[in-house]
């Protein structure tokens, strides 16, 4: 999909008010290590008390080594859902989306990285074994991440490393730097700042070497595009 504009970011959008509330918020909750998608799916990656296998964490850790926590309250989506609304139109994108995930909250700190991936999934959420007592499906139930969502939450003075990058390899090279198809995302790196991009887009958070980098993330669900 050819788009004009791969991402559309906001600078200095959340208070620092509200950046230290959610870092106050989630570091208050246990973390859990990160892991990648399919994981908790596969056969075989667990051991009999329901652990993952000492090889599956050292695989997992060849490719993302972050702690995450998973939130869910309505006045984090309320702070940051008008800015997915503002980015989706004016980036000329115009998903149809309806639902957002839990929010991941995410400490990186020295060594700690995200290699490259995307966020979507090459089929939408089966939840079809899933219906609640009145016999509803979960709200995700046949949709795809769309829109991603990267909010930074702390001063940059505060870490070194750990870039949001972007590989456009396959993308045209309008914006692109002629010496690389990678493009580092300095743009969101003040605190509170926001970026939205299509959840198809390859990218990685480059190693931490310093101090310790906190994030926000959010993944924007829909209808398989037509």
């Amino acid at each position: 999909m050819n788009l004009k504009n791969y991402y559309y970011y906001f600078t200095s959008a959340l208070s620092p008010r509200v950046c230290d509330d959610i870092i106050k918020y989630g570091t208050a909750h246990k973390s859990d290590m990160a892991v990648t998608g399919g994981v908790d799916r596969g056969d075989g990656n667990h051991k009999a008390d329901g652990s993952l296998k000492k090889s599956v964490i050292n695989n997992i850790q060849k490719k993302r080594k972050s702690d995450v926590v998973w939130l869910s309250d309505r006045w984090i989506y309320k702070e940051i859902h008008p800015y997915i609304h503002e980015a989706n139109k004016l980036a000329g994108w115009n998903f149809d989306w309806d639902w957002s995930e839990s929010c991941q909250f995410t400490k990186y700190g020295v060594g700690q990285y995200y290699g490259w991936h995307c966020d979507s999934w090459t089929q939408p959420y089966d939840r079809s074994k899933q219906r609640n007592e009145q016999g509803n499906l979960p709200p995700d139930h046949g949709k795809i991440r769309k829109l991603s969502v990267t909010v930074s939450l702390n001063d940059p003075s505060e870490y070194e490393g750990g870039n949001l990058e972007f590989d456009f390899r396959n993308d045209h090279d309008w914006e692109r730097n002629k010496k690389s198809s990678i493009k580092a995302c300095t743009e969101i790196r003040p605190r509170g700042s926001i970026i939205v991009f299509p959840s198809f887009c390859w990218h990685r958070v480059a190693p931490v070497t310093k101090g310790t980098r906190y994030s926000l993330v959010m993944w924007n669900l829909g209808y398989p595009f037509r």
